[in-house]
């Protein structure tokens, strides 16, 4: 009999790895598999059918979500009113941990009989460890994307499985900087460097000005027409991005990252570069699979800042230098997050041999020890999803 997994992501991020996961139900399955759920474009063109747009979800920081509170109801209302309409083996939440557990815990409450995993573990071994003993509370399982995690789950209960980093792993094939460079017509002493602002609104809108005076420092020092920025974003603030770097001083490619053919794009484009300036977050991983040398920056709402800084127990916000235990890769932050700073940093990269092989040196040992030339993540996660959805369909509670 066909399994049925409801899946629910709230990130970009999230609907990549949604994507790949549905894929894998159907490849380990036999496509003996039915979907549903909320996710974005990439889970829509691997066949879901999203409940409702996955951008009202994708939001972060208590100042940005308190004004989108009544909103979040309504959609933690209606998604679960669609996965009880369904009647799943299993629930799958990917990420977005605020939603997502809300989610599994108002459908334990309904007495949903199906396994409930969560896809991306929580860091609670950076802040909130007390979060892995309520999580044991509603949940079956949890699908964790670093090797050291799934103790601090074990401890308290709750089954974790590592699963692999999918940023890190040859799942999807890697970038082919020549095919971006014909596409753009780049000639070869050309220089091309990523920037990525964030894929969410407040983060874009934070780091424009800090990113703008940076490559208007740059821009003084190189001779006119010497390089090139690319721009990878998502479909919620592509306007917003291409609009608000029209006039820059170095010709920005803008486009949208998310469908199949925009991965594999941005992939190109990391893979054509010589250097990136990003926002903190999976981006930097997708960068370093790709050996693209980084400047990492973050501006967040100053009073998530303070809140932050005071639960938030970890020296690094990149999973490189966490994975390496040092900075490998510059992080520049809050007040750190300066046009000059960044401009001195990426200009380091941009024009000393040294430090930019260093770097790829170091992103090199990261990703060997995420897992890189391992099995597929996605494959991974989908025989567990599967094991645990045949097993309650099984017992029947």
């Amino acid at each position: 009999m066909t399994l049925r997994v409801f899946l629910v992501a709230g990130e970009p991020s999230g609907d990549q790895l949604g994507a790949n996961l549905i894929a894998a139900l159907r490849a380990e399955s036999g496509g003996d598999v039915e979907v549903a759920g909320v996710g974005g474009p990439l889970m829509e063109g691997a066949g879901l059918r999203s409940v409702f747009p996955m951008r009202d979800l994708s939001v972060m920081g208590f100042l940005e979500v308190a004004p989108r509170i009544p909103k979040i109801l309504a959609r933690l209302a209606r998604a679960s009113a669609a996965a009880r309409t369904f009647d799943p083996d299993a629930v799958v939440t990917i990420d977005s941990p605020d939603f997502s557990f809300r989610l599994q815990k108002r459908l334990r409450s309904q007495g949903l009989a199906a396994a409930r995993i969560h896809y991306v573990a929580p860091s609670v071994w950076a802040w909130r460890p007390g979060r892995a003993r309520k999580m044991a509370q509603f949940l079956d399982h949890v699908l964790a994307l670093l090797p050291f995690e799934p103790p601090y789950f074990e401890k308290v209960g709750l089954g974790c499985s590592f699963v692999g980093h999918p940023a890190a792993s040859d799942e999807m094939p890697f970038g082919d900087g020549a095919t971006y460079r014909k596409a753009a017509g780049l000639t070869e002493e050309k220089i091309l460097v990523s920037v990525l602002f964030g894929s969410r609104e407040s983060e874009v809108r934070r780091h424009l000005a800090p990113f703008r005076e940076a490559v208007e420092r740059l821009a003084a020092k190189m001779p006119p027409g010497r390089w090139r920025l690319a721009c990878p974003t998502v479909a919620a603030v592509r306007e917003l991005v291409e609009a608000r770097t029209a006039d820059w001083p170095v010709p920005v490619d803008v486009f949208d990252s998310q469908s199949a053919a925009g991965s594999q794009r941005k992939r190109d484009a990391f893979a054509a570069s010589r250097a990136a300036l990003a926002a903190s977050g999976t981006v930097t991983v997708e960068l370093a699979r790709e050996g693209t040398p980084m400047v990492v920056a973050y501006r967040a709402n100053p009073v998530s800042v303070w809140l932050a800084r005071r639960l938030v127990s970890i020296s690094y916000a990149s999973l490189v230098n966490l994975v390496l235990d040092r900075e490998a890769v510059p992080e520049r932050l809050q007040e750190d997050c300066q046009g000059d700073i960044l401009a001195s940093e990426l200009g380091a990269l941009l024009f000393d041999d040294t430090a930019r092989a260093r770097q790829v040196s170091d992103l090199r040992a990261a990703m060997a020890r995420l897992g890189a030339g391992g099995p597929a993540p996605s494959r991974r996660a989908a025989r567990i999803v599967l094991d645990l959805a045949s097993a309650k369909r099984a017992t029947g509670a």
